[in-house]
């Protein structure tokens, strides 16, 4: 008997188990869940009666073996959840940069002289300043653009 290297090995539990038939049986879900689920209750190792190999999966549903191994590793990589959205929750990073002082900072800065050796300021000496004034530990010259757009300007941004 030739022995499978599974790469991603799926392992459900009883309660998981019962929710991808229970969720099966419903009838009202959409056919991508139907599909996971298909693959995951087929590929759990801790049912080795209805143990198939990927490629077996894939003919039978008549997707890509890929998609099996796709599925698969969603799963172990994340969790039931992730395996039936298709995709890992996103870690995103903090939205403002800038509160009310930055802010202010910032338009007190692009109001006053600049520097010498330039006639204007520029988004890109605005956000390389406040960086050097140590305001912002970091700042992109595309945020100083959209923060005074927003506070409407008068100088021309």
């Amino acid at each position: 008997m030739r022995t499978h290297h599974y790469r991603y090995p799926v392992k459900l539990t009883s309660e998981q188990r019962d929710f991808l038939e229970t969720m099966m049986h419903t009838g009202r879900i959409p056919v991508k869940h139907y599909l996971v689920a298909r693959v995951l209750l087929m590929s759990d190792q801790s049912q080795s009666e209805s143990l198939c190999t990927d490629g077996q999966i894939a003919k039978m549903l008549s997707i890509s073996r890929r998609t099996v191994i796709r599925i698969k590793q969603r799963f172990v990589e994340g969790n039931l959840e992730v395996a039936l959205t298709g995709s890992f929750p996103r870690e995103r990073p903090e939205r403002r940069c800038l509160d009310g002082k930055g802010e202010a900072q910032l338009i007190a800065l692009a109001c006053s002289k600049a520097p010498d050796g330039h006639q204007r300021w520029t988004v890109r000496l605005l956000a390389d300043q406040m960086v050097q004034l140590e305001y912002v530990e970091h700042i992109s010259p595309e945020t100083v653009r959209t923060t005074l757009k927003k506070t409407n300007s008068s100088r021309g941004w």
